[in-house]
This record gives C-alpha cells, structure tokens and sequence, in this order.
C-alpha cells in the first residue's frame, strides 16, 4: 500500500492520465540542469505539462486506468512525461526541434488517442497537423467547389459579354 504522499502522486497521475489524449516519454538521461530547463520552457510554452515521475508511480497509474499496456515497457531509466488534450502533435515538435539542437533528451515511446508510437516514430508524430491545421483543410476544401462555382460563373459571363460585343460589332459592319 503506497503512503499518502505517494498516493497523492498516483491520483494526480490518474487524473492526467485519465484526460490526456495523449502521453509522450523521453528519456533524460545525461541532460544538465540547464538544459532541462531550457526543455521545461520549451514545452511551458507550447503550454504542454512535462513533468517527471517515478517509473513505478506511473506504472501503477496506468494498471489502475488501463489502455496503457504497450507503453509499460518502456518505463525504465529516467524518463519524463508529456501530459496532452488537444494539440497531441504539439509534444512531438518541441522534442524534435530540442534534439535536434542539443541530441537529447531521447524519445522513448507515446500514446497517441489510444494508437502506441515506438522510439522510430518521433517524425511522424512531429508531421501530424494540429487540430486547427486540419479545420482549415476541411474548410478549404468545402470552400474550394463554391470558388470554382463563383468562378466558372463569373469567366462564363465575361464569354457571354465578350461573344455578344464581338457579334454587335459585326453586325456594324
């Protein structure tokens, strides 16, 4: 039986774990103080709770809320957790552009809407687009038809206008 502290930590885990739609972890292994603060603000600004736990507190959570039977394995070494709701791709792309300056953290595994995603999947996930992204395609795409329409109808008139001045002027000489 974990001691109260401890249990506090579990029920905070539980309730992130419960709202996220999606769970990132990165080993941070080798990274200096510095250099984790620059991650943290990193992430404080694509406003994405990073924070670390104990391995075994979050194994615990995740047995108590289920869904997280792929991504236990990975929970070994020292590893921090990017809790999100909305923008799941958000935590994909701080940590590329992070690793890519500094070669650390190393990004171990995520739950993406259910979906698990391996070490090898960081592009991918740093590809996909945000919610927003994906709004504005669909609108583009319903708009793009009724733009078409507007313009056929549009070119068709200046035909017509351009075939009856060319027949008037004809009919002129």
């Amino acid at each position: 039986m974990p001691t109260a502290e401890k249990r506090a930590v579990l029920d905070e885990l539980n309730d992130k774990l419960q709202n996220a739609s999606a769970l990132y972890i990165a080993n941070y292994s080798g990274m200096s103080v510095p250099e984790m603060n620059e991650l943290r603000g990193a992430f404080r600004k694509g406003d994405i709770r990073f924070k670390i736990y104990k391995n075994k507190l979050v194994k615990l959570a995740m047995e108590e809320v289920g869904g997280y039977d792929e991504i236990i394995p990975s929970l070994n070494e020292q590893n921090a957790f990017a809790f999100v709701e909305e923008e799941l791709a958000a935590p994909a792309k701080v940590l590329k552009e992070f690793i890519k300056e500094h070669n650390k953290p190393t990004f171990k595994a995520a739950i993406v809407d259910g979906d698990f995603y391996g070490e090898d999947k960081l592009d991918v996930l740093a590809a996909m687009k945000s919610k927003n992204e994906i709004i504005g395609d669909i609108l583009g795409l319903l708009m793009a038809p009724l733009s078409n329409v507007v313009g056929a109808l549009e070119s068709q008139g200046s035909n017509l206008v351009g075939a009856v001045k060319t027949i008037a002027e004809k009919g002129e000489e």
